[in-house]
């Protein structure tokens, strides 16, 4: 077996006037020692040097090598055509079956294809002087770096943003003002981009676009939740601010007392539409769905219990009563419970709330199934 070790001298520094290619060991040990003397810093030397080490680990395993230099001057097509042109010469005299290709450079990298076309090209040998390393690393690191799409949009796009907005703050501001915008939006882009917001505004986006194209239930009501806790939202603000206290425990628990009934009917809503379209799309709901609005109404009952409980025991709220109550002679007069007692109340109906939910859930479950169970026997042969 025949290898071809080929070194190219793009633009024939090393070869000069001599006619390409240069074949034989004796040949291109010599041609190196005459350029390694002339310009012993040219990377060209090394490259060189690497292919007769080739050569020679091939022979010591047993096979047959030819090393040659392949050199082209000229523009580029003319040191194309060259290289290819030599490298059908030393096919046609030594019959090699496989090559060995030793570079130097990213320019000598591109000519690989056209020996590639030829004969096949075992491996391509990259010659990167220990010194320059570094360099050549971020070259090609660079490189790969520019030709990323998304990393380009990642780093350019916000830096370029930057450096313009930056003199325009400039004149409008102070150093301080144009430094703090910038700091400000590079780290809101970092927020964004950390904690995946694009990603999520992507797929929410799809997903949007999916229910309105198949019309399901619950885009409306999402709609329809996200408009309750904003009102919720807002009665909570209208509470706090009838608040004559400045303790901020019952600041944040007089907001959730008022807050809490509506962000829980927006729960409820959307709960809601979630099962509806999961039963209109399998003519089955899962357990999980069917607890959903049990659990947001049992859930909205315990916080709001939590929420009243420290209100009345500060008064800031009246406590819960009881109306007057008639049974013909018997009659029971209005009565204001304890807030350990409303509080009870509240947690108590919270549990009886969930407890419902899973037992209909159980329920429904159980007839679906022998529904179709049922239907299955029905259709079986025989």
């Amino acid at each position: 077996m025949t290898t071809l070790v080929v070194s190219i001298d793009r633009g024939g520094a090393v070869t000069g006037g001599m006619d390409a290619p240069i074949v034989g060991w004796d040949a291109v040990e010599s041609l190196v020692a005459e350029f390694g003397v002339k310009d012993p810093e040219d990377s060209q030397v090394n490259c060189l040097l690497e292919s007769l080490r080739v050569a020679r680990d091939l022979e010591d395993s047993g096979e047959d090598a030819v090393v040659a230099i392949l050199s082209g001057v000229g523009d580029p097509v003319s040191i194309d055509r060259a290289v290819a042109r030599q490298t059908d010469q030393l096919l046609a005299e030594h019959d090699p079956d496989s090559a060995v290709v030793v570079v130097d450079s990213a320019e000598d990298e591109r000519l690989v294809p056209i020996i590639e076309s030829r004969i096949t090209v075992d491996a391509v040998d990259r010659v990167v002087v220990r010194q320059a390393r570094d360099i050549e690393s971020t070259y090609y690191l660079l490189k790969q770096f520019l030709g990323d799409e998304e990393l380009r949009e990642t780093v350019f796009v916000p830096v370029g943003a930057a450096l313009i907005i930056f003199p325009v703050l400039l004149l409008v501001g102070s150093v301080a003002v144009a430094f703090g915008a910038i700091a400000a939006v590079f780290g809101g882009f970092l927020l964004y981009k950390g904690l995946g917001i694009d990603e999520f505004l992507e797929t929410a986006t799809a997903q949007i676009q999916q229910a309105l194209y198949s019309g399901q239930v619950a885009i409306v009501t999402y709609v329809v939740a996200a408009g309750l806790a904003l009102i919720g939202i807002f009665a909570g603000v209208l509470g706090v601010s009838n608040i004559s206290t400045d303790a901020e425990l019952l600041i944040g628990m007089r907001f959730i007392y008022d807050a809490i009934p509506w962000v829980t009917g927006a729960a409820l809503a959307a709960s809601t539409g979630r099962l509806v379209d999961e039963f209109i799309r399998d003519e089955r709901v899962h357990s999980a769905y069917l607890n959903l609005p049990f659990g947001a109404v049992a859930v909205g009952l315990v916080v709001r219990g939590i929420a009243a409980y420290f209100l009345t025991r500060s008064e800031t709220v009246a406590p819960v009563t009881v109306p007057a109550i008639e049974f013909g002679p018997l009659r029971i007069a209005e009565t204001a419970l304890d807030p350990g007692v409303g509080l009870g109340l509240y947690l108590t109906a919270g549990v009886l709330v969930s407890l419902l939910g899973v037992r209909f859930a159980a329920y429904l479950n159980a007839t679906t199934g022998d529904e179709a169970d049922a239907a299955g026997e029905g259709n079986s042969p025989g």
